[in-house]
């Protein structure tokens, strides 16, 4: 394979309403079918309306920017000092939700595209129906990366190809089989396009020629394939979020005791349902019944035959913070198990005044 990075230049300025499709294949006629578009998502935003208007400077800035940052955000991952690391309504990671404040007027900021998926199948529609091209076309945007230095580009959307290629099934040189093996080609292609991008270029949208020899159907998924399922992510808060999380739930847990009957088959099924993830070890505690604590060790295996009759407030408190952390992260899946199940959560905050009060208060 051999590959070519092309730039599109002459695109200029873009505005609210303008016609993305018409200024590309303007800037460039040489495009040929099965060339990979990467459009960077700030001109598909500019274009699409995103764009919200905020005080030049000052604490009305600041305020006002921490308000678009809000609604932007599903939940909040980690958070330090100025900085927020959030969940956007897309399912992305990132940084201040993709806000974005560079190459647009200082009184406006530019928000991602509602849909970038869609924003991708309709420029591609565009360029196939009026031009005549049928390319692939990637929507992307700047992102740091957990545990390395540095930004890369990555996909938000995609349409005609597919966000990831699995190779699992294939046996490698040496004749082993490929069990986990997922290429994310989307990100890879946007990083490639990136570096004949950049921000101070001017140059929103590149061509990778050479990956593909045809383009695919548009239901392959597009970049929502990237997005890790909630079950499967094993670092979905902060260390100190997870610790927080972890002391409160673990004080809630101590104190909290319901009248409420519970049905033991349902708790069975949440239980069987995280017992595979939860931490060697961890005790949960449920109501004192015989029927329970027969069903459980019956059903899951490994599960001790005196697990349930303990209390964890009667328990040795944790003191190593990783075992908070880990703690946390399995009272959250043996909730989510239990709601599943229509169990009701007995879980209460900590009560005020309370160790684990005191130090969600540091």
């Amino acid at each position: 394979m051999r590959l070519e990075i092309l730039p599109v230049l002459g695109i200029g300025h873009v505005s609210e309403g303008d016609d993305l499709a018409a200024l590309i294949a303007t800037a460039a006629p040489w495009l040929r079918d099965g060339d990979v578009l990467v459009v960077t998502s700030k001109i598909v935003s500019k274009a699409e309306g995103r764009l919200v208007d905020v005080p030049a400077d000052g604490p009305e800035r600041l305020a006002a920017r921490d308000e678009v940052l809000a609604g932007e955000t599903a939940r909040v991952v980690a958070s330090r000092g100025a900085t927020r690391i959030v969940q956007t309504h897309h399912g992305f990671v990132m940084a201040s939700a993709g806000i974005d404040a560079s190459n647009v007027d200082k009184t406006r900021l530019v928000l991602l595209p509602v849909d970038p998926d869609a924003s991708a199948r309709e420029l591609r529609a565009a360029l196939r129906e009026r031009y005549d091209l049928d390319v692939a076309v990637i929507v992307s945007d700047t992102m740091g990366r957990p545990w390395r230095n540095g930004l890369t580009d990555v996909a938000l959307g995609v349409a005609g190809m597919p966000a990831i290629r699995d190779h699992r099934g294939e046996v490698d040189p040496y004749g082993n089989e490929l069990q986990l093996t997922q290429m994310a080609v989307v990100d890879e292609l946007a990083g490639a396009g990136e570096l004949i991008k950049g921000k101070c270029d001017q140059v929103p949208v590149a061509v990778v020629r050479g990956y593909l020899t045809a383009t695919g159907a548009d239901d392959s998924g597009g970049a929502r394939a990237l997005v890790r399922d909630a079950a499967q992510d094993l670092f979905s808060l902060g260390t100190a979020e997870a610790r927080t999380a972890g002391l409160a739930d673990a004080a809630a847990l101590a104190e909290a005791v319901g009248p409420e009957p519970v049905d033991p088959a349902a708790v069975r099924r949440a239980l069987a349902a995280v017992a595979e993830v939860v931490t060697p070890g961890t005790v949960f505690t449920l109501v004192d019944e015989a029927e329970v604590r027969a069903g459980l060790v019956a059903e899951v295996p490994g599960w001790p035959a005196d697990a349930t009759a303990l209390l964890l407030g009667t328990a040795p408190a944790p003191v190593d913070p990783m075992d908070l952390v880990r703690f946390g992260a399995d009272l959250h899946r043996l909730r989510v198990a239990l709601a599943a199940e229509g169990v009701p959560s007995k879980l209460l905050p900590p009560p005020a005044g309370s160790p684990a009060s005191a130090a969600l208060a540091l």
